[in-house]
């Protein structure tokens, strides 16, 4: 089986993490070129470790963070992009990343130590300081855009669970706009397909023209928007959704939302 043929399926996921590890599509993209011109180089040497696929790809690209320090930026980038970039790595501690590959990725513990290179004991103390981090975020208001009424409730109950407040639940583009600019959010959950079957993608771009807030979008199909081929998404939630996967999300969110202060 070919290079892509093993590793195709699991880079629009590996792009999903890189972009929420890193807090932009732009830094998330960066590493996983760097990282996939890397392992196009030596696959085998990879491999030989005995990992399945998706946990050598997961771990050769961690591999490639630690050793670079995390200076992997798209060529042309500005001097601003430049100094964000070397904050990256302080921004992404570990405790982090055991969360994201757990919350968000699905992987269990025992293959979130493969791919960190530790052990058991110490991604369980990861988690658990991961979970104190989350539980003294600063509190903010969320504005929920989905037209499922059980996922809108679902995730309501989660946001309030984590301390935050619900400025309410919008259905279609323009209630989403309206509700937006009549109570402004610090952060919007935001699907993707609403209900009068606008686009839930063109109501996050619109109320962003008026605030300057952290996005995570919600969807069935979130490879689709992780090709790395135009302007995407950082932060994607799959549907159906774990509730520690929003609680990551949000979290990542927040934290380099607020970072960048």
């Amino acid at each position: 089986m070919g290079f892509v043929e093993r590793f195709g399926p699991h880079l629009p996921f590996l792009r999903r993490y890189a972009r929420a590890l890193t807090g932009s599509q732009e830094s998330g993209d960066a590493y996983v070129k760097v990282s996939l011109a890397a392992l196009a180089e030596s696959p085998d040497e990879l491999l030989a470790e005995g990992h399945s696929d998706r946990i050598a790809l997961y771990r050769f690209c961690h591999v490639i963070w630690e050793s670079t320090g995390a200076q992997l930026e798209s060529r042309g980038a500005s001097e601003a992009a430049e100094t964000y970039d070397e904050r990256l790595q302080a921004l992404a501690p570990r405790q982090r990343q055991a969360f994201l590959l757990t919350a968000m990725e699905g992987f269990n513990k025992r293959e979130a130590a493969e791919i960190l290179g530790t052990d058991l004991d110490e991604i369980d103390s990861l988690i658990v300081q991961a979970l104190a981090e989350i539980d003294a975020e600063l509190e903010t208001q969320v504005l929920i855009i989905e037209d499922e009424p059980i996922i809108a409730a679902d995730l309501s109950a989660l946001v309030q669970e984590l301390g935050h407040s619900v400025t309410g639940n919008a259905t279609t583009h323009k209630e989403a706009v309206d509700l937006a600019r009549k109570i402004p959010p610090g952060l919007v959950l935001c699907d993707i397909q609403l209900a009068d079957n606008s686009s839930g993608l063109e109501a996050a771009a619109e109320i962003l023209e008026d605030f300057d807030v952290p996005v995570i979008f919600v969807t069935a199909y979130p490879e689709r928007l992780l090709t790395g081929e135009r302007r995407e998404p950082a932060y994607l939630i799959s549907k159906p959704f774990q509730s520690n996967t929003v609680k990551a999300a949000i979290s990542q969110a927040l934290f380099f939302h607020r970072q960048g202060d």
